[in-house]
């Protein structure tokens, strides 16, 4: 397919751009297969507006007399303003955003035709793979082994081909685990906590169905989890009423006879079309520009995202609680075990853990938990909160993610490697990137598109020098200490970094910041010499 063929107008003059933050402009506005490109070349610096289609949500066309107006919403929160001359040059770039930003073909994509400057090509892809995380962690090689029973992934689609899995279980057996398991997804281990050797394990839910169907594998395995140790917790992301009634449905959750040293616990996450709508709320009330602050208040509540926040971290907490404290080894999953499992397993880790809290670990634990280990980013980060297409699949988890890491990172300013400028560069490259580290849903189709072969990698370009100086914290302080963070209502905030981004008030809290670091930066630089 050719992209001309959807680009009636390729170029429009006399074109005026409203744009948060900058006063209207006029200029001439370009339109590519994957740009909208506005020049101004009334100004003396003759600046340049370019827009991935990719990050365009939703548009809507007014059209009045001889001239049009399309307002474009982009994923990113921002909302431009073209104001076009001519009412069918107007309904023609119109038409060519609304079907050149829905390609939903991956190998069209914007990844597959960037060409970095002084990038080496495709010589290493990721950060980490299981294989070398496995070597890297000798203490698992006692109990342990990696296995590549999914090396073409037909055990399990979601997962990466080299997965960890308790030495005494071998093969066969985790492929009548798999088959037990919601989408093949076998317990298989996420994180070794070196302290006291406790182990987080994620899987999908047991297949059990009205029945009870029992897997004597899948008990076995587990029982070889906690060898040596008097039980372990399983943490289900669901309500005790959601799970069972999942067990009408086929699912179901571990019997209490057939599990006997492992004690559940339920705790409900929201996920999907309720997560979706609560996004939308927020946007909405962000976007709610009357200066009535209890009108204000009352539908940031309504929106209850801050209370998806609170439920995350307090599920993490409790998590890290079990690992850390008490000294015991945990098992996550929900019903999927691809949307709240990774969510909370890579909070608690960076709860627990120090090597996590560095910006070369954040961007690695990202890598294993959410990029490897099947979080459907394609499906989830279809739209954002503007679109007017409710495709099921969408949820915002990897978003609310970030901003559970935000919250941990204004609770403790000192304990984290990386600054909010990452957080916000991360949540914007997964609905629309130069790079293919967010493409597609797992890593079998990354294979299947040669993902790897024919992009680049987002964290390896993040940890180059330039990069690495933009998204380092000046104020880190490595501590082995856990970091519990607070979850009353009165410690979270609204993440204006990202929610509230092209309001001018955030701008000047931005601009202080940078001083700030710039005045930390400088000051080091004064101790050392």
């Amino acid at each position: 397919m050719e992209f001309s063929e959807h680009i009636k107008t390729a170029n429009v003059e006399d074109v005026v751009l409203q744009q948060p933050l900058h006063p209207p402009s006029r200029g001439t506005l370009c339109i590519t297969g994957h740009h909208l490109l506005f020049s101004d070349r009334e100004e003396e610096s003759s600046r340049q507006v370019l827009v991935l289609l990719r990050n365009i949500d939703a548009i809507e066309k007014r059209v009045s007399g001889s001239s049009g107006t399309i307002i474009i919403k982009c994923k990113d929160l921002c909302v431009l303003q073209l104001d076009i001359p001519g009412m069918e040059q107007c309904l023609n770039i119109a038409q060519s955003i609304e079907t050149l930003s829905c390609l939903d073909r991956v190998v069209e994509m914007y990844p597959f035709f960037y060409r970095p400057s002084n990038a080496i090509p495709w010589d290493q892809w990721g950060l980490s793979n299981p294989e070398k995380h496995y070597m890297e962690t000798e203490e698992l090689h006692e109990r342990w082994r990696l296995s590549t029973v999914n090396r073409e992934y037909s055990v399990c689609p979601s997962y990466p081909p080299a997965v960890i899995v308790p030495k005494a279980i071998n093969d066969d057996a985790l492929k009548k685990v798999a088959k037990f398991r919601q989408g093949g997804r076998f317990p298989v281990l996420c994180y070794y906590h070196r302290k006291n050797g406790m182990v987080i394990l994620r899987s999908g839910q047991p297949l059990m169905g009205a029945n009870r169907k029992r897997c004597m594998e899948d008990e076995l395995l587990l029982r070889a989890v906690i060898e040596g140790s008097d039980k372990g917790y399983i943490i289900d992301t669901r309500s005790a009423q959601q799970a069972q009634q999942a067990r009408m449905m086929g699912g179901g959750f571990e019997s209490k006879s057939c599990y006997s040293s492992w004690k559940r616990l339920h705790r409900q996450m929201e996920r999907g079309k309720t997560l979706q709508e609560s996004l939308i709320r927020l946007v909405e009330a962000c976007a709610d520009m009357s200066h009535n602050m209890d009108r204000w208040l009352s539908k940031l509540e309504n929106s209850k995202w801050l209370s998806h926040v609170q439920t995350a971290l307090s599920t993490a907490g409790l998590l890290a609680e079990c690992v850390e404290r008490d000294g015991h080894s945990v098992l996550v999953h929900g019903s999927d075990g691809i949307d709240s499992t990774l969510l909370i397993s890579t909070l608690a880790q960076i709860i627990m853990d120090p090597s996590c809290r560095t910006l070369e670990g954040f961007l690695g634990l990202l890598e294993r938990e959410f990029v490897q280990a099947g979080h459907p980013f394609q499906r989830r980060c279809a739209h954002s909160a503007f679109s007017h297409a409710r495709l099921q699949q969408e949820s915002p988890v990897f978003l609310l993610l970030l901003d559970c890491v935000w919250q941990l990172w204004r609770q403790f300013p000192l304990a984290l490697g990386f600054s909010e400028a990452l957080l916000l560069r991360l949540v914007t490259e997964a609905y629309a990137s130069n790079y293919g580290t967010f493409l597609c849903n797992s890593d079998m189709e990354r294979c299947a598109l040669e993902v790897k072969n024919k992009t680049h990698c987002l964290f390896r370009a993040l940890l180059k020098p330039r990069e690495r100086q933009q998204y380092t914290n000046p104020l880190y302080e490595h501590t082995k200490l856990a970091i519990w963070p607070s979850v009353h209502p009165q410690s979270l905030q609204l993440w204006r970094g990202f929610f509230l981004r092209w309001n001018q008030q955030t701008r000047h809290l931005e601009e202080v910041q940078e001083e700030i670091k710039n005045m930390v930066i400088e000051w080091g630089k004064m101790a050392l010499s």
